[in-house]
């Protein structure tokens, strides 16, 4: 009887920790998740990288001998070079030399990527993309993660640092970024660009129905507020996700005719409004994509593993 090879897979968020135990149909056998603290010193941090990693192994039942590998999906770039973790905003590290603080900790062979990247992969391999060796996944969400699978694995440029699909110049010396630029993808089709667009707003449209499933306050006002409006029929909702969909089309159809992926997949809370953004891509993106008449557009489809695609794709680095 064939033994089945069992991975080991962390995702490092600003908030928890999680580890899963992997095994070689994709199948997650444990999951434990402790508390990120990201208020506290790196020692610390990835002293619980360590424990979370361990508990998993324990709660599988089966003996650390029997894991063939340790990866671990962090909240930056990691320059395979010098073994550097670039910038992780959400602990406030910079060039942190990360393998020293983890590296022998397990008896395992350890590879570390960054977690959008880890994602992707986790759907190329076990969810919506699952067969496809040829994948380009967007994830929605505070910002625009991305990841490239290229003939099964991962593409990250010449020094491991590419990939960032979400920096893609969108709109010269457009709307401020979070990474310091102007007229990313990010600032446009981000869940917080969203709602910060519908926020802004409903300041000359009070009547909006965008405000009044706010309960009247503007600060409240989500993601999904402004497609719950749209499907009602208001105006304002319509026009702010036909703007959104639209720069989202302008991306998804210059990575279409680089890439020529054969799906993309969309992660992140904004690919939870489910048809209500799909069915809107699916129109725009034949109209806007280089040779689409001619040879067609990929299908975008949406993520399908949730949390756990970063978890099976850091286990199968």
């Amino acid at each position: 009887m064939k033994t089945l090879e069992y991975r080991l897979g962390v995702d490092v968020g600003g908030t928890n920790l999680v580890a899963a135990v992997v095994d070689g149909s994709f199948r997650i056998l444990s999951k434990v998740s402790i508390p990120a603290g990201a208020h506290r010193g790196i020692d610390e941090i990835t002293g619980d990288i360590v424990r979370v990693s361990r508990m998993a192994v324990e709660e599988a039942g089966i003996p650390m001998e029997k894991v063939s590998s340790w990866g671990i999906g962090m909240p930056s770039c990691i320059n395979p070079t010098t073994g550097l973790l670039v910038h992780a905003n959400c602990f406030g590290w910079k060039n942190v030399p990360i393998f020293h603080y983890l590296e022998g900790k397990l008896p395992l062979p350890l590879k570390i990527e960054n977690d959008a990247n880890c994602a992707a992969l986790g759907e190329a391999l076990a969810g919506a993309a699952k067969g496809r060796s040829n994948v380009l996944m967007l994830t929605l969400g505070t910002g625009v993660g991305s990841g490239i699978v290229i003939d099964g694995k991962l593409f990250t440029g010449a020094d491991g640092m590419g990939a960032e699909l979400g920096h893609t110049k969108l709109v010269y010396d457009g709307r401020p970024c979070t990474c310091g630029q102007k007229g990313c993808l990010e600032a446009y089709c981000s869940a917080t660009a969203l709602i910060r667009t519908a926020r802004e707003a409903v300041g000359g449209h009070p009547e909006s129905e965008i405000l009044a499933l706010a309960g009247g306050n503007a600060g409240k006002i989500n993601g999904k507020t402004v497609f719950d409006a749209a499907a009602k029929g208001d105006s304002l909702a319509k026009s702010i996700l036909d703007d959104y969909v639209s720069h989202l089309t302008a991306g998804l159809s210059s990575f279409i005719t680089i890439f020529r992926p054969e799906a993309i997949i969309l992660g992140g809370g904004i690919a939870l409004a489910g048809d209500a953004l799909f069915g809107r891509l699916a129109a725009k993106l034949p109209k806007l994509t280089f040779g689409a008449a001619q040879i067609g557009v990929p299908p975008v489809l949406p993520a399908t593993l949730g949390n756990d695609a970063g978890l099976i794709g850091a286990a199968f680095l």
